[in-house]
Order: structure tokens, then sequence, then C-alpha cells
């Protein structure tokens, strides 16, 4: 029963997602039009990457190469800037979530040896944001860019110089919140030695190079998806058991909900009304009520204003816990460490991220989004 209830918690969203599914399924009998709810190409690419990024994670890559890195810094100020960084750049290559399940352990790991409470949650908290926020510049970053970028046919020079700006605001907000970090004296010790298997590394860059250039449409989908499948059943076959399956498939079920959706005239007067009065708007409000993956799923049904749509599902991920799935990431790894400060925690994000929100937010409206 626990096993069951532990699955339950993980796969909440994907589990909300199924009822929705379902649902809707009542309202619109399934029909020859359901074929056409899939994005199919933004699903392979979405496989694609997360596979090689798991595989990369096995042989510790990323944290390898982030705790070689923290081994320069010399306080703790810097060491939270580093980590920051390191978080923004991470989430940009291998998207939001996974940046923060391979990245909060090393910043625990860095904080926790000052015996500053108050500094591991301030960090956190940051490094949430940043893989939030950092993810905004590629189509990759974050889960909703993959899919807009895919269902508008967006041209990648394009969709960087929408997310450009709001990128850069962003990256200045972080770095000013991380001198609420005082300064402090720290020495990180070498965990050993610790090397990458050489041959293995190679080929795993590789693949990922592959499934960049396919998310970049140079590559056809399927083949990419042949080559990696193939890798990785003969070199790394637990790369594959731990793709995020639950995502993939709530991307599935918000596709069937929000196709549904569409086709029903109330439902699609009122999105349409709503989305006409301002996008932006809409989008970040609705982040807040039920995530930036699905309002990306659903409003872009009712609307062909895709970059005011994507600067608001983007920027909307900052606010409350559930405007992303990555802050749910978060929130578990520092309550299962301090269990009994969670409601500062709790305070603490909240004011930092709907003080992000509002600047970005306003931000974004003087852009004339």
């Amino acid at each position: 029963m626990q096993k069951i209830t532990g699955w339950a918690k993980k796969n909440a969203v994907m589990l909300i997602a199924l009822l929705a599914a379902l649902v809707s399924m009542l309202l619109v009998p399934p029909d020859a039009q359901y074929a056409g709810y899939f994005d199919v190409k933004t699903l392979c690419c979405l496989f694609g990457t997360l596979a090689v990024v798991c595989a990369l994670k096995n042989i510790h890559f990323f944290a390898i190469l982030a705790r070689r890195i923290m081994m320069l810094t010399g306080d703790t100020r810097v060491a939270a800037i580093v980590l920051i960084y390191i978080t923004f750049i991470g989430s940009m290559i291998i998207a939001n979530d996974m940046a923060l399940i391979t990245f909060l352990p090393l910043g625990y790991y860095v904080f926790s040896t000052t015996g500053r409470k108050k500094d591991v949650a301030t960090v956190f908290i940051l490094q949430n944001i940043a893989a939030n926020l950092g993810g905004m510049l590629t189509p990759f970053g974050n889960p909703q860019n993959l899919y807009l970028y895919t269902r508008f046919n967006i041209p990648t020079g394009e969709f960087m110089s929408i997310m450009l700006l709001p990128f850069i605001v962003a990256i200045v907000l972080v770095t000013a919140c991380c001198f609420l970090v005082e300064r402090q004296s720290l020495h990180i010790q070498e965990r050993g030695k610790e090397s990458l298997p050489v041959w293995r590394t190679v080929l795993y860059i590789a693949l990922f190079l592959l499934t960049i250039l396919m998310v970049f449409r140079v590559l056809q989908p399927g083949a990419v998806i042949a080559v990696v499948v193939a890798v990785l059943l003969v070199v790394d076959r637990k790369a594959l058991k731990k793709v995020d399956y639950g995502l993939l498939f709530t991307f599935v079920f918000f596709f069937v909900f929000a196709g549904n959706m569409g086709r029903l005239d109330a439902v699609r007067e009122f999105f349409s009304g709503l989305l006409d009065k301002s996008t932006l708007l809409t989008s970040v409000l609705s982040c807040q009520l039920i995530s930036n993956v699905p309002s990306a799923i659903l409003l872009s049904q009712f609307t062909d204003q895709y970059a005011s749509l994507l600067v608001g599902v983007n920027i909307g991920g900052a606010g409350t816990l559930i405007a992303s799935l990555a802050s749910l990431i978060t929130f578990r790894e520092y309550a299962a460490h301090y269990k009994e400060n969670v409601k500062e925690y709790l305070l603490r994000f909240t004011w930092m991220n709907f003080g992000f929100l509002f600047v970005l937010t306003v931000f974004a409206l003087l852009q004339g989004r």
C-alpha cells in the first residue's frame, strides 16, 4: 500500500491529467479526430533527450563536473552564485527538472557543512528559480518550450530572440538575490578520486548532440530515436528504464484533454475571449492554477499569439508551488532534510517567487507582450 501511495504522489500530475482526459472523453467521445491530438515530434524529442540525459546521469557526468567546479569556490556567497549558474546552464541543456534532481543534492552537501539552514532554503529556492527560468532560452530547456516550438514551428532564431530579454532579466535578478546568502569561509573536501569512463562519456555526448539536432529539425526524430534506443539497449539499459515516462504520459493525457476542450464551443469562446484580452496574463495566471506544461498545451488550442504564450508559460513557472513541476521536486528535496522548517521554507519560497513573477510580468508587458 505504501508503494502505491508513494507512486501516486510521485505521479500526481500524470494521474490528474489522466482524470482530466477521461472526463473530457465523456464530453467528446473518441472518434477519428483523436489521432490529430498527439504531437508525435514533441514526444519523440522529449523521450530522446530524457533517455540520453539519464545515461549521462548514470555515469555521474553532471555531478562530477559540478563538484569539480565547486572545488574552486572559497566562500558561501561565491558557492551560491556558482551553484545557481550551474543550475541555470544545466536547465538549458538537460531540462529544468533533471537539473534540479542533479544539482540540489550538491547544494545541500555544500551548504549543510556551514550549519546554516536559512542558507540551504535560500539556495534551494534560487536553484529552483534558476531551473525554471534558465530553461526558457532554449527549445529543449523546458518541456512546454519543446511543445510550443514544435506546435507552432517557431524558427530557432526567433524562439531565442523572444526569450532572450526575459532570460537576461532573470539572470540579473537571480544573481542579485545570491547576495542574500551571508558570506562565510567554505572549504569543500574532494570525495576521493572521481573519474568518468572516457568512451561512454564520448558516446553519450555524441548521442546528446544527435538529440539536439533532432530538436532543431536537422535530423528526423524517427531515425534519432532508433539510434538512441539501439545504443542504450546495448550499453545502458538502465537509462531507458529511468526515463520519466510519467512526464511523457502526462503530455499524452493533456493532448487528449486539450484536444477535446478545443472542440467544445463554450470552452473555445471562453478561452479565446481571455486570450484576446491578454495572452501573457492569461497564460501566467493559468500556470499558477494548473502548472506551466498543461497551460501551454491547453491554451495553444485557442490562440496563435505564440510569442506572448511562450513568454507567459515560462515566467509563469515562478509563483505558486504548483506553477511548475520543478518546484515540487525542490520542495520534496528540502522537506526530506528539514521537515521542521517546511512552513518557513514555503513562506520564503512564496515571496521570492512572486517577486520574480511580478518583475518579469511587468517587464514582459512593457515589451508589448
